[in-house]
């Protein structure tokens, strides 16, 4: 296949507001505190390519998506709202029905000239997303919550792009309205999920009344953390792959008693955890944390209502001094990682809310932290416009963020060899990823 596209030029057309098809309530509904903490008040961008399809030859998918997307807004009606904010930094929607931003565009390139591409970043991501003037993907008051993008490409495919507002949807919650768009364009009467909002399941009891230690919203122990000062110039990237014979090398690192039990995510961010912080060369006494995403959907112990696309998820945090966690086998890091998974319930998650109510809906922290959402079950590449699976699907960015280095995302992968795994995108300055790459290596060849 071509080598990954390096440059292109797209042309877009005029934006226009797309609201829903049909009149909607209109009211102010209520986010839930976990969707407006300070951590999701931003526009999370993502990215979907297909081929051209010779049975749709005459239909133009800008078109298509276009009045599927005023479809799915009668159900959805929500997401063509605004967000204001109230007493005590409250988010609400109000339902106006203003609708969402969509711009038309063309580019003279293939889905072949993407090469292959399975996960983020996104070759020339910026040029397939709806075009946001810098430091606009952080503000999300009184603004359109989806901006998106239909890029019609040389061969008949085209890509589908997206600025989600991630403080009313998660990924998840995403990829569901997504996936209704799709279903109206290929013609069907309704969403075969009918959307809940029910904000009030994650809300902060009355009184809020925190009943776990969050480590996540608390200052890291040790001085500033020397990552956040390295120029962006600096930083190199690298994709690291966790095949069959990598996770089986893990696996038979892990004590005993939990090779059985542990998870290929568990598995990897323990030693990717391990070997960041060896080759950060923190010092000995410094903690060091690693943050991941806990999915409540799918738990039987969170009872999250089917159809809710709200954020439905918390960063579980496990820490250590570097010392401890660099000088220990691989074990160390295991156990601290399933502890943390295994933390996060229903209460945990109450606890969070009663949280930010009591704070100020503060940040979470960033120093000396490594955070990672695994996004290899999403399901990105499963939303259908009526031009089949999707070619790529997923984040268009690799979860960067605006400090290089702090976090990224686990995704889907085959290799040159044809075997199926895990990519892990990492972003360190070159001396540090040459440790890194050395530690890694280490601990995934055979024992």
């Amino acid at each position: 296949m071509a080598p990954s596209l390096t440059t292109v030029a797209v042309r877009r057309g005029k934006p226009v507001l797309v609201g829903p098809a049909k009149p909607t309530p209109r009211e102010v509904k209520t986010l839930s505190d976990l969707d407006d903490q300070e951590g999701m008040r931003f526009y999370s961008a993502g990215i979907h390519l297909y081929r051209g399809d010779p049975a749709k030859a005459g239909q133009d998918p800008a078109k298509v998506i276009r009045a599927a997307i005023a479809e799915a807004l009668v159900y959805y009606y929500p997401l063509a709202g605004r967000l204001r904010e109230e007493a005590g930094r409250k988010l609400v929607v109000d339902c106006n029905g203003q609708g969402v931003m969509f711009v038309e565009a063309d580019a003279d390139v293939t889905v072949d000239d993407f090469g292959d591409v399975q996960g983020p970043p996104f070759p020339c991501f910026e040029q397939f997303v709806f075009d946001l003037a810098p430091g606009e993907d952080e503000r999300v008051i009184d603004r359109p919550l989806l901006y998106l993008q239909v890029t019609r490409l040389a061969c008949g495919g085209f890509v589908f792009g997206q600025w989600f507002s991630h403080c009313v949807t998660d990924a998840p919650g995403g990829m569901q309205f997504e996936k209704a768009i799709g279903e109206m364009a290929r013609g069907a009467a309704a969403p075969s999920v009918a959307p809940v909002w029910a904000r009030e399941f994650f809300s902060a009891r009355s009184p809020p009344r925190p009943t776990h230690v969050h480590l996540e919203y608390e200052p890291s122990a040790g001085g500033p953390d020397r990552l956040m000062a390295v120029p962006r110039s600096e930083m190199v990237r690298e994709r690291f792959f966790f095949g069959p014979k990598e996770i089986a090398a893990l696996r038979k690192r892990a004590p005993p008693h939990l090779r059985a039990s542990s998870s290929r995510f568990e598995l990897i961010t323990s030693c990717i955890w391990r070997s960041r912080t060896a080759a950060l060369g923190y010092g000995p006494d410094e903690e060091v944390r690693v943050s991941f995403i806990v999915n409540a959907r799918g738990r039987s112990s969170i009872p999250v209502p089917p159809g809710y696309y709200g954020n439905a998820y918390a960063f579980s945090v496990a820490s250590s001094t570097a010392e401890k966690l660099t000088g220990s086998p691989i074990g160390y890091a295991l156990e601290l990682v399933k502890k943390a998974k295994a933390n996060v319930t229903y209460e945990y998650l109450q606890s969070v809310a009663d949280l930010m109510v009591l704070r100020g809906r503060p940040l979470f922290t960033v120093a000396r932290t490594y955070i990672v959402s695994d996004i290899s079950h999403a399901g990105f590449k499963d939303v259908d416009f009526g031009w089949g699976e999707a070619v790529y699907g997923g984040p268009a960015k690799g979860g960067e963020g605006p400090i290089l280095g702090v976090a990224n995302y686990y995704s889907r992968y085959k290799n040159d060899k044809g075997e199926e795994g895990t990519a892990v995108p990492v972003c360190l300055p070159l001396a540090a990823m040459e440790r890194f790459r050395s530690e890694v290596q280490n601990l995934t060849k055979e024992p």
